[in-house]
């Protein structure tokens, strides 16, 4: 029972990061029509606000007054922080220490920003194309970005710790009456499986109870007459592409402790968002969420020793044979629309 709960956290944990990525791809395909093979780039690029936000806050230079002397008799000058001088020495150690959660506020105005650039700039040019040419040069553009983060970061994984108060470890073994140390958690992993939670409700909630969400919707099903009404349907798409592109950099930035960023995470994680968006129906957000649970959990109960025991590499495949079967039995995905990539 105690590996049992514990693989379900593992796979709540995996879920959250599908779940999230694979709500903003849905949400683009199905406001835009767009196959976007950029979005794991823009889940990169919110990793790396959180990276560009550490480094500008351990920023220092030399204390003008000498702390003591050297071996050797010289004077010392001790490092000082721009963000001590600026706020003080303790809320600069907290803005330090606290430096990933900070990020979100930084990353929500640029991963904005980027969507709206990104949909404005490049995407807009090919609405009308097909699907193949979409693909094509989204993936252009997902490699031109990776390339640029390689540049300026580096090939090797850049570290980014998590607050100090949430290091550690939650002992659910004694919570659920089991004995010590049988379910151990590490905290941050449950505060990012929170505030996927939030975030996913935050989106469905946008999209049922405000004018605009409403609006979005209706622009989902029938765009023609929705136009034909006088409304900007195109405008508002426009916004839920950069909501879409937060959403996606939010995902990165609350990740960046659980695997430190490197240039290509973002191609780590397209591939499985894609089979995640296709298990749950193309266009479907409440299938992309469904589906990315889904498939965190089975792949957690696949990464068992028992698992890759029984069957070598089965926690390598296990997600591709799950959309083998779900496509066999339900060619739309789990929750997927009729006509939606059917022409």
């Amino acid at each position: 029972m105690e590996a049992f709960l514990l693989q379900i956290l593992n796979g709540l944990d995996k879920g959250s990061a599908y779940a999230l990525i694979a709500l903003g791809l849905t949400l683009i395909f199905g406001t835009l029509g767009v196959v976007n093979f950029a979005h794991g780039a823009l889940f990169m690029l919110g990793a790396f606000v959180a990276v560009t936000l550490s480094r500008l806050l351990q920023l220092s230079h030399k204390a003008s007054e000498p702390s003591g002397t050297d071996f050797l008799g010289n004077p010392r000058y001790d490092d000082v922080l721009y963000v001590e001088d600026i706020f003080g020495p303790e809320l600069g150690q907290a803005l330090l220490d606290w430096a990933v959660p900070v990020s979100i506020l930084v990353a929500i105005p640029v991963m904005l920003l980027i969507g709206f650039v990104m949909e404005r700039g490049l995407i807009k040019h090919f609405y009308k194309r097909p699907h193949a040419d979409q693909i094509l040069v989204t993936f252009g553009l997902a490699i031109v970005l990776q390339e640029v983060i390689k540049y300026f970061y580096g090939a090797n994984p850049i570290p980014t710790p998590a607050p100090d108060a949430f290091r550690g470890s939650f002992d659910f073994g004694v919570l659920l009456g089991f004995d010590p140390n049988t379910i151990i958690y590490p905290y941050w992993r449950l505060v990012y499986f929170v505030f996927a939670a939030i975030i996913i409700a935050a989106v469905f909630a946008f999209l049922q109870f405000t004018t605009f969400g409403m609006v979005v919707r209706a622009g989902m099903a029938d765009r023609e007459t929705v136009g034909l009404l006088g409304i900007d349907i195109d405008r508002r798409f426009t916004i839920m592409f950069g909501i879409a592109a937060a959403v996606a950099g939010l995902a990165g930035v609350m990740y960046t402790p659980i695997n430190p960023p490197n240039y290509h995470m973002g191609m780590d994680f397209l591939v499985l968002s894609f089979v995640v968006v296709v298990v749950g129906g193309m266009g479907s957000l409440p299938g992309a969420v469904l589906a990315g649970f889904l498939l965190g959990i089975l792949e957690s109960f696949a990464s068992t020793t028992w698992a890759t025991t029984a069957v070598p590499g089965i926690n390598q495949i296990i997600i591709y044979l799950v959309a083998i079967v779900v496509l066999l039995t339900r060619p739309r995905g789990l929750m997927g629309r009729r006509g939606v990539m059917e022409e």
